[in-house]
């Protein structure tokens, strides 16, 4: 009986071919073949088994293709991340790999533009924001609405363009810009302004250079009077990352299955303090803050599935497309955290809506309405965008899909989901 391979003698398959798909196997059936490898690949990396993680890898890299169709693409970024995974075991050969790496970018700077331009994600969820703030803010004369971290010119300049036509006249409107780089802070403010002064709006653009976990109520400076919303799109999950081991060994607490987060406790706590008339959050509606890897390495097969469908349903059989290519490094970045990171690094741990919808809750925050006719509007952009495959549904609509979903909280009333999705392939 031979004993186990020590780690020094394991050879790691970390290169994906571009070309090297057998011939003979059909799409169907090398599909099947990749997600049991991949799943095979993920619980043998998961037990600490590298030699046969390692044979999984080279089986699949056979297969899998960066310029093949979307379950070819999508399971050479997963083999990346499962292969990153395993090399983190040589914390001296890992960072050797990495130190020529740029350092990370600010993805709202870098690249969420392309996802707006070519998906329909964002540019609907931006029209349901605008008219939702603009219903909400009805009669108020000081607004102030604080941006948690897009810094994204596509959602304010259509905003500051729809508080222009008010027909009470526009009023005094502030925007706070938190976001970490501050390249994206210095590109927004002087676009803002100039909008605003081409309008005749009394405007104020705060920018704060700070990230998520370093925000403070000071540097929000909110005044008496104004009236406040709070705008989180795609980034508030990162709070939820912390020390799982640490976690899992002295803290039982959990609400119906959730598992407690202090950070994210405190954090809106402290923003329900300040009693703003809403906080809108934009998030991923999937399931990826798992402990166990195997749990959240199928939960994130099947998100990301429907995204490269996605991603499929727009550039057709363009798959050597430069936007394509920038989408997908996107999307194989919040892979490889998903699988490769563990602990306060494993930052991508997107939530579904009812969990949110509980800590809200627990922060002293109520849901609130989505008016129609908002909806009615996303539905008629829904048809002119003209994507077979997508739908919008609320939360008694529940099927398998890739989506992003908008939920609104506030100090009072009733509520309604609002989300936009792909659907899962059959």
């Amino acid at each position: 009986m031979s004993s186990s391979p020590k780690p020094d003698q394991v050879t790691l398959s970390l290169a994906l071919s571009p070309g090297s798909t057998p011939r003979e196997a059909r799409p169907e059936e090398r599909g099947i073949r990749l997600i049991q490898l991949l799943l095979t690949c993920a619980k043998h990396a998961s037990s600490g088994n590298l030699h046969r993680a390692d044979e999984c890898l080279q089986q699949i890299s056979l297969l899998a293709s960066v310029s093949g169709d979307s379950m070819q693409r999508l399971s050479a970024w997963f083999a990346s991340a499962l292969a990153v995974r395993l090399v983190k075991r040589w914390p001296g050969l890992h960072k050797a790999l990495n130190h020529s790496q740029l350092p990370k970018q600010d993805v709202f700077g870098q690249a969420h533009p392309p996802i707006g331009r070519v998906l329909p994600y964002l540019g609907f969820l931006y029209a349901t924001i605008s008219r939702t703030l603009i219903k909400v803010m009805m009669g108020e004369r000081t607004i102030h609405l604080v941006d948690l971290g897009s810094g994204d010119a596509n959602l304010w300049i259509p905003l500051i363009r729809s508080f222009s036509c008010l027909q009470d006249g526009p009023p005094h409107l502030k925007i706070t810009c938190m976001n970490a780089n501050k390249a994206v802070l210095e590109n927004l403010g002087p676009r803002l302004v100039k909008e605003a002064e081409t309008l005749n709006i009394h405007f104020e653009f705060s920018p704060v250079n700070v990230g998520l976990k370093e925000l403070t109520l000071d540097k929000l400076k909110v005044k008496s009077g104004e009236a406040l919303a709070f705008i989180s799109i795609l980034n508030l999950h990162t709070l939820l990352a912390e020390d799982d081991g640490v976690d899992a060994h002295f803290s039982h607490n959990k609400t119906n299955g959730i598992k407690d987060s202090k950070q994210m406790s405190r954090f809106l706590s402290t923003i329900q303090t300040l009693s703003p008339k809403l906080f809108l959050l934009v998030g991923k509606e999937a399931d990826h803050n798992l402990n166990n890897l195997v749990d959240r390495f199928v939960e994130g097969l099947h998100y990301y599935s429907a995204v490269f469908d996605s991603v499929d349903a727009t550039f057709r059989a363009n798959t050597s497309s430069g936007e394509r290519l920038v989408l997908e490094e996107t999307y194989g970045k919040e892979i490889e955290n998903i699988v490769a990171c563990e602990g306060v690094e494993r930052e991508e741990r997107h939530e579904r809506y009812g969990r949110w919808m509980v800590r809200f809750g627990q922060a002293g925050f109520k849901p609130v309405r989505t008016w129609h006719d908002s909806m009615e509007d996303a539905k008629q952009m829904m048809e002119a965008y003209g994507r077979n495959g997508y739908k919008i549904g609320n939360s008694s609509i529940q099927s398998p899909s890739s989506s992003i979903r908008a939920n609104a909280s506030a100090v009072n009333g009733s509520s309604t989901f609002l989300k936009i999705g792909k659907s899962q392939r059959r």
